[in-house]
């Protein structure tokens, strides 16, 4: 096991604990029902539930339905039929190749900002956190501060986590605590049905973006992101999976390699198994878009958070940095840090040259 891997396994750890030994402990089987939640482990098994199963958009426990318990609005994640498509439609054209484009320029200021020089330590949180914050705002319309909607997208997505993440302990007021996060991101919102796109665009953000470059540098793989940070993007994206758990719910019976499902059956689809995030080489083919959902379930902002990776890389990359200090974010939604603090390497890199015949070599 490499020192980047030990190291983001200490981020789950931190973060989620007790999540982390059930997932690891039933990796191996491709479904396992507990009562009426059903683990989803295998990508074949990953990939049917997401493609063939009817799955529940308002069910308790589920992304779109603790948000509108939370919210009492009507928001992407809880539409059905022609509602849910056109709201897909819309957000495509904002998430998609178009929008990343229209984006960069606002990304690569603030990532200049930052990181322009890193002779000193600089943690790399703050500038990820900017960044979220300020595409949440661009995407919403918002004209909050971007840290300050960014900490609010963050708190909110937290205390809703809590309440339906298992616990040692009761959770005495959480659903209260979680309905005012709530309140107090919608207040920053010119619509607040806008609410799960600001919490999804910012917390993926920085569970991603910090992860990835801290195992680029503890893994030396600077010379990989000079010559094709798209496709490490990618791989860091897959081997990080920054939502590591999907919650969803059955609306009809079904049956998923060989394994019945009943209607209203909880199921935690384990994206980061389905991706072999433990693997240094995937074996299925779905694996490396595994994280971002499959068919009609597909995250609608993968290609934009593919796009913010490789501009930071592309940014850190002549730096070579090296990855001084990490520490997990222990009350974080996503498995994160709470600090990323990054100095640059003794000598800046040449210039880029020619990717060798027959692409990239394999991460060791």
């Amino acid at each position: 096991m490499t020192r980047a891997r030990r190291s983001d396994r200490t981020v789950y750890l931190r973060s989620h604990p007790l999540l982390f030994v059930l997932l690891a402990a039933t990796r191996r089987r491709p479904l396992l029902r507990l009562g009426r939640t059903v683990l989803v482990h295998h990508p074949d098994a990953y990939r049917e539930v997401l493609t063939r199963v009817p799955l529940d958009r308002t069910a308790a426990h589920t992304t779109g339905g603790t948000a509108a318990r939370l919210t009492g609005g009507s928001l992407l994640f809880d539409q059905e039929g022609a509602e849910h498509r056109s709201a897909r439609r819309e957000l495509a054209q904002l998430l998609g190749p178009a929008g990343a484009a229209a984006l960069r320029p606002l990304w690569q200021r603030i990532l200049d900002r930052h990181l322009g020089d890193l002779s000193a330590p600089v943690d790399l949180v703050p500038a990820v956190r900017e960044l979220a914050g300020a595409t949440a705002a661009a995407l919403t319309g918002s004209d909050a501060d971007p840290v300050r909607l960014a900490l609010a997208a963050e708190r909110a997505a937290a205390a809703t986590a809590r309440t339906h993440l298992p616990a040692l302990l009761p959770r005495p007021g959480s659903a209260r605590r979680a309905r005012r996060a709530a309140e107090r991101l919608q207040a920053l919102l010119p619509d607040p049905r806008d609410a799960m796109l600001a919490v999804a665009a910012v917390n993926t953000t920085l569970a991603a973006l910090p992860r990835a470059a801290a195992w680029c540098a503890r893994d030396r793989l600077w010379d990989r992101a000079r010559q094709d940070a798209p496709a490490l993007a990618a791989e860091l994206l897959r081997r990080t999976a920054a939502s590591p758990v999907l919650p969803r719910a059955a609306a009809a019976d079904a049956t998923v390699l060989g394994h019945r499902v009943r209607r209203g059956d909880r199921l935690l689809l384990v994206a980061r198994h389905a991706a072999q995030s433990q693997h240094d080489a995937p074996t299925h083919p779905h694996a490396t878009r595994a994280p971002f959902g499959l068919g009609p379930h597909t995250c609608p902002g993968a290609a934009l958070a593919r796009a913010q990776l490789a501009l930071l890389l592309t940014t850190l990359a002549p730096h070579r940095p090296r990855a001084l200090r990490t520490a997990p974010a222990a009350a974080g939604a996503l498995p994160s840090y709470r600090t990323c603090v990054l100095v640059g390497g003794p000598e800046r890199a040449p210039a880029p040259g020619p990717v060798p015949a027959g692409g990239l070599p394999p991460c060791p």
